[in-house]
């Protein structure tokens, strides 16, 4: 830990931590939007939650890295009060989205390929519902402490700002209680449910050798669930810290997380920006 400490309080190589992954991020899921836009046999209704999850990853990316690398090599935040309003509000707000759309993902492969019969009756307009939910239920969490119902302040850091869990008040539990139940146990939940249904469902295809048969091309399904599964199991590893860090604030003594526990959390949030685009690749033949 000593070391750990030593090496994040090293401003240049936070800097490095912070800048080159966003660089990475945005051109990755630029090239992951081309390729969508270019062929037209992958712009599926599925597919239509992976480009709106790729402008999530753009979000954080051109946004979080570039003023957590200036602020750190400033020593401190840099753009102000209102920059920070502006800051971490957007992280917020793209952080809920890409939560939301993890969902809808997941509710995608369960109607798809547990309930056919119903899946095959949702329309382009359902889809649509759906990923503009995720979009609404991120603008209202991520305005409540802009308007009064906890706060945004910088962290003890200064490379970023974030929500005040320094300030552990009544305002801040609330508030940080109901995120975590909304935007992390309840999406989780739903996601374990889904994926294990159609865990359960694919063997049993499996087991009746029945992969080829049906009105579902099973080889295509296959692959992007098993994508689905990858981006669920990266979920937990970029957003477990900083939930972590938020129960531990309004449970315990904020002043006993460490900075380096501090600036770990929000860089594994904000680290699904540049892998999610590899997983799109790895896990879909097409």
């Amino acid at each position: 830990l000593q070391v750990l400490r030593r090496i994040l309080s090293n401003s240049s190589i936070f800097y490095y931590i912070s800048f080159f992954p966003g660089i990475v991020s945005i051109l990755s899921n630029i090239v992951v939007l081309g390729i969508f836009v270019k062929y037209k046999e992958l712009r599926t209704a599925t597919n239509a939650i992976i480009i709106n999850l790729a402008f999530t990853d753009i979000g954080v990316s051109g946004i979080g890295y570039p003023m957590s690398a200036a602020s750190d090599l400033h020593g401190s935040w840099k753009f102000g009060n209102v920059g920070c309003q502006i800051y971490a509000g957007l992280n917020i707000f793209f952080g809920m989205a890409s939560i939301g759309l993890l969902t809808v993902v997941a509710i995608d492969r369960y109607l798809t390929i547990c309930r056919p019969n119903i899946g095959r009756r949702i329309t382009s307009f359902h889809y649509a519902a759906m990923i503009l939910a995720a979009w609404i239920n991120a603008v209202f969490w991520s305005v409540m402490p802009i308007v009064g119902w906890s706060s945004y302040a910088p962290d003890p850091t200064g490379a970023t700002c974030t929500i005040n869990w320094r300030k552990n008040d009544a305002s801040f539990i609330s508030y940080t209680m109901t995120v975590v139940v909304v935007n992390f146990i309840v999406p989780l939940l739903v996601m374990l449910y889904c994926y294990y249904n159609v865990s359960r469902t694919m063997k049993g295809y499996d087991s009746r050798n029945s992969l080829g048969g049906g009105n579902l091309d099973w080889s295509d399904q296959a692959d992007v669930t098993k994508m689905s599964v990858v981006m669920i199991l990266m979920f937990l590893v970029a957003w477990s810290p900083y939930s972590i860090v938020c129960l531990w604030s309004s449970f315990g003594d904020p002043k006993h997380i460490s900075p380096a526990m501090a600036i770990i959390a929000p860089l594994f949030a904000k680290s699904s920006t540049f892998y999610n685009p590899c997983i799109y690749v790895i896990a879909n033949k097409k």
